[in-house]
């Protein structure tokens, strides 16, 4: 991956739409916002039929009909392998045309998307293990709202050892590419459809759930060794791979280019239900805050879920060491019975989000939460945020879940002078 970082460019503040798989895939594989196209529960709409509105359509069937081979690959090299995922939350067709690019004819261009599954929870965390050089857990750096317990430390340093697993399966996908003469006339991307599978990473709204890797590599187009710092988002990948293709950005579409003149002033990421689990929280993030609304304050951030009681051990830690008086109170708002209504963090100055400043009343902190609160309402109103309609209770398997608060947030009643 350094390699691959070393010829092209490498985003540092790319973000996902939704921090989670299956949400963020209906987004970028379309280039528009899971809440606008109604595809924003995790893993929903498998079996009713349910069809993309606004004249939404994939991105491989866009370039299927401009002449590429499309291709979801799986076999890459002896031992490395894609996953074929697609994940989509829509009654979508097969969107790929084979399983690898040696399928297209004789001198026809190819789209190919690679899955791999190294930083995903399950069977290649298992695999990680067995690799040869392993990260010690000992020398790995906790964030504050982690206690350090060897629990912790094992499972963040069996995270890294999964990212290693990934970065010899990215190598032997190169040597591939090299191998059949394409690899210098084949633009690549390289980036995640979530933040990092670990507790107040993946499914959450803070930066270890919504920041992606991104490494873009176009031979003499994209200068070599660059490094951008501005924030970019998903569905930007997929607005630079239609230009790229020669192809014009259709309407609706919410991603832009990543190459282009304009850049982005906000990232908006949206977290909905999650297999039996109902939330409903929306975030704004500009270059220096963070601004979460949570729509079911009423729920804790540990909130029953079958899959991450079984696949997450420091979620279970975290709540056995909160009722033995064990964590901080940093760590302590993990296991808190109830949500803030409304979150704000200083980036610059808080880079782990853990000093909510949302009730704080410094004039910039009021400012910033004031702005911040429009820009996500508006944002709601323009993309038709379709997560504004609940579920029905029995589609969402959770019949103790209530309907969620309303858009507005409580005002805060209280006057305070101006400075």
């Amino acid at each position: 991956m350094d390699r691959l970082a070393n010829e092209g460019v490498r985003f540092t503040h790319a973000h996902t739409t939704a921090p989670v798989c299956s949400s963020s895939r209906s987004a970028f594989n379309i280039g528009l916002y899971q809440t606008f196209t109604g595809t924003h529960h995790h893993r929903s709409h498998r079996d009713d039929g349910y069809q993309l509105p606004h004249g939404a359509r994939l991105v491989s069937e866009r370039l299927a009909e401009a002449g590429y081979f499309t291709a979801n690959v799986l076999d890459i090299a002896p031992g490395v392998r894609g996953t074929g995922k697609t994940d989509w939350n829509w009654a979508a067709s097969k969107g790929f045309e084979g399983n690898h690019w040696r399928e297209r004819a004789a001198g026809q261009p190819f789209y190919a998307q690679i899955n791999f599954q190294a930083p995903h929870k399950g069977p290649a965390f298992r695999a990680a293990r067995q690799r040869k050089s392993l990260i010690d857990p000992a020398r790995v750096d906790l964030p504050p709202y982690y206690p350090d317990h060897p629990v912790i430390r094992d499972e963040v340093a069996n995270y890294y050892d999964a990212i290693q697993m990934l970065d010899t399966q990215v190598g032997a996908t190169l040597d591939a590419l090299k191998a059949d003469g394409v690899l210098d006339n084949t633009i690549i991307f390289l980036f995640g459809d979530n933040g990092r599978c670990l507790l107040r990473g993946k499914q959450w709204l803070y930066d270890g759930g919504t920041h992606i890797p991104l490494l873009a590599r176009y031979p003499g187009v994209v200068p070599a060794g660059q490094r951008r710092d501005d924030p970019v988002l998903s569905l930007d990948i997929t607005a630079q791979t239609l230009t790229w293709a020669g192809l014009p950005l259709p309407k609706p579409f919410h991603g832009q280019n990543l190459f282009g003149a304009k850049a982005r002033s906000h990232i908006f990421t949206a977290r909905d239900r999650c297999d039996m689990t109902v939330f409903r929280l929306r975030t704004v993030r500009d270059a220096r805050y963070r601004y979460i609304r949570n729509f079911t304050p009423d729920r804790p951030f540990l909130q029953h879920n079958e899959y991450k009681e079984k696949q997450y051990p420091v979620w279970n830690l975290i709540k056995e060491l909160a009722a033995q008086d064990k964590l901080t109170p940093e760590q302590a708002v993990l296991a808190a019975p109830t949500m803030p209504e409304e979150e704000l963090y200083d980036l610059q100055t808080d880079p782990h989000q853990i000093k909510n400043l949302a009730k704080s009343n410094a004039p910039e902190h009021r400012a910033a939460l004031e702005r911040l609160r429009g820009v996500l309402e508006q944002w709601i109103e323009q993309t038709n945020d379709q997560g504004r309609i609940p579920e029905p209770a029995e589609v969402a398997k959770n019949e103790g879940a209530t309907k969620p608060k309303s858009d507005q947030p409580k005002k805060n009643k209280k006057k305070t002078k101006k400075p």
